[in-house]
């Protein structure tokens, strides 16, 4: 029966990688209890869900639908390395951020030397990161992690935006008001997802 042999390959996927439910279900945005039914041949993820977990795995979809397998199983070690492949690259996407902010502030030192406002490039650099940080966790990590990431990126931008007017010689402190309905709304949206993730 088809839910038997999806059951067994997740099962067996997911031991031969070193995880419990509750980390493959946090990756696929669902609670522990829907991956438990899962092994047990109570009912079958969706394709969508099917596609994911294969991914998750480095294996294709047939293989998850297959009895039999050609080629083993995949150590954890490959998965390992991919995390740690992933990892590199987004921070190497936040690191060219702050490449780009160098070199604009060195063009514009060269360029217009009487220029005293050039370092704002790095005060701007703070919320690019954590945009390419926020993409990046959203292709290859735990999503959850988003709303800390969206509360982050807020703040800075809410922080860089003061800075800014306050080198043309406005104070607005005001503007971090802004932050506090913000900061409430990723907090209930955050609540809502997770809620629906556990059902």
């Amino acid at each position: 029966m088809l839910k038997n042999i999806i059951a067994q390959n997740i099962a067996e996927l997911r031991r031969n990688n070193n995880m419990t439910q509750l980390e493959l279900a946090e990756k696929l945005n669902y609670s522990d209890k829907a991956i438990s039914k899962w092994e047990r041949g109570e009912s079958i993820p969706d394709v969508a869900v099917l596609k994911n977990i294969a991914d998750i795995f480095l294996v294709s979809v047939d293989y998850l639908l297959e009895e039999t397998h050609k080629r083993p199983v995949p150590p954890a070690a490959q998965t390992t390395v991919r995390k740690r492949r992933r990892s590199v690259i987004t921070w190497l996407g936040v690191l060219l951020v702050w490449m780009i902010a160098t070199f604009l502030f060195v063009t514009m030192q060269l360029v217009f030397p009487a220029e005293e406002n050039a370092w704002l490039n790095f005060v701007w650099a703070v919320p690019v990161s954590a945009v390419v940080w926020l993409i990046m966790n959203s292709v290859w990590f735990n999503r959850r992690r988003n709303y800390l990431i969206v509360s982050i990126l807020m703040w800075t931008v809410l922080a860089a935006a003061h800075v800014t007017l306050l080198v043309v010689g406005v104070n607005v402190w005001l503007i971090y008001l802004l932050g506090i309905p913000a900061q409430v709304i990723i907090f209930l949206w955050s609540g809502v997802a997770i809620k629906n993730s556990l059902q």
